[in-house]
């Protein structure tokens, strides 16, 4: 039997190579779109208008107005899909178990049931506009669990196409970005408290950046309480991602004769959401023994520790950066353009829905108190 750590890695060198062309472009787009969002004067705008937006269409922009060379194609498809992965792994280290157990049972129920809501309603809103099914997965894990990188670690685990993931994208950072703006404005006038906001847009809003950008604007408390509870949803995209793969490798046995009893558990589980799920634990354990801070804002004596998660933080934000710039070189927008206005008529749909669900049950069953 092969092993598979050694067969990602044999491929993962031959795929290098090739791929140093289009690398190039990747990182280029990658550092403009950092820049171009460094020059944002307004500290709140910066924080509402994310690079990974900037990063997205900028994209876009470069493969259908420059038309670059079939011989960067490599290295865009390396990094939508290397070093992405490679990206999300690094991001396990941000979270711990401890974060999760901070918010509380009755968070973690706010957020299971926002959840659903949210898968429930795009599959049922996919049906009915006759969305294909990868992209309205893609919607609906994008809004129930933590936006892009959600989107981007399903769309390999379902097979999505680069169309799929770059519409999803799209979809779900414009509505993000229009959140960050009202939000809180509407919390305001709504007089609600700063831990019903915090609650609210840390279950309602995709991006974590988003969610962060959305709480600050509100009060500090407000910024705290969204970023635990987003956190957590963080956490669950494992788990929510390994149901996903189960369940359409079961639809496609249906459809394949005689596949029934063929099943590949690294398709199911890719090793990159095994990373993912083993540097998470590596910092609970951390926090445990002691070795590494709860929180590297406040490490107290373990200040080598704290920038040691935040250089790898800073990693790791840089590749999904990457990931998300070859997203737009990837995408031909007359593909998109052929799919037509429904796909963007279910997020705002699901995001919508999701919003006014989210901030009812936390008023209704006083979690705000």
């Amino acid at each position: 039997m092969s092993n598979p750590v050694l067969a990602e890695w044999n491929k993962f060198r031959r795929e290098f190579g090739p791929a140093l062309p289009g690398l190039h472009l990747v990182v280029a787009v990658a550092v403009v779109a950092r820049y171009l969002h460094s020059l944002i004067p307004n500290a709140m705008l910066a924080r509402a208008i994310s690079e990974v937006f900037i990063a997205v269409f900028l994209g876009l922009y470069v493969r259908n107005a420059v038309r670059f060379s079939s011989r960067f194609e490599p290295g865009v498809k390396f990094g939508l899909q290397r070093v992405l992965r490679l990206g999300i792994i690094l991001l396990g280290l941000r979270l711990s178990l401890q974060d999760v157990v901070a918010t509380g049972l009755e968070a973690l129920l706010l957020i299971g049931a926002c959840m659903a809501l949210a898968l429930t309603l795009a599959y049922l809103g996919g049906r009915l506009l006759r969305i294909p099914l990868r992209l309205a997965t893609l919607i609906g894990v994008g809004t129930a669990v933590c936006g892009n990188t959600a989107i981007v670690a399903t769309a390999p685990v379902i097979e999505a196409k680069d169309e799929d993931v770059s519409i999803a994208v799209a979809t779900i950072t414009f509505f993000g970005t229009l959140a960050v703006l009202l939000y809180p404005i509407i919390g305001y006038f709504a007089g609600l408290s700063d831990r019903v906001f915090g609650l609210w847009v840390g279950t309602a809003v995709n991006d974590t950046s988003q969610v962060v950008a959305a709480g600050a604007a509100f009060s500090e408390v407000a910024r705290d309480v969204a970023t635990v509870v987003k956190l957590t949803r963080n956490t669950l995209m494992v788990p929510i991602i390994i149901v996903i793969g189960l369940v359409y490798a079961r639809s496609q046995n249906r459809r394949t004769p005689g596949a029934a009893t063929q099943f590949s558990f690294s398709k199911v589980v890719p090793w990159f959401v095994i990373g993912f799920l083993l540097m998470t634990l590596v910092r609970t354990v951390g926090v445990a023994l002691g070795v590494l801070p709860q929180d590297v804002n406040h490490p107290g004596q373990l200040q080598g520790a704290a920038n040691v998660l935040i250089f790898v933080d800073e990693i790791a934000k840089f590749f999904i950066l990457m990931a998300l710039s070859a997203i737009g070189l990837s995408t031909d927008v007359s593909a998109v353009r052929r799919t037509g206005i429904r796909p963007f008529a279910l997020g705002v749909g699901v995001a919508s829905i999701l919003a006014v669900f989210s901030l009812g049950l936390i008023l209704l069953t006083g979690l705000g108190r």
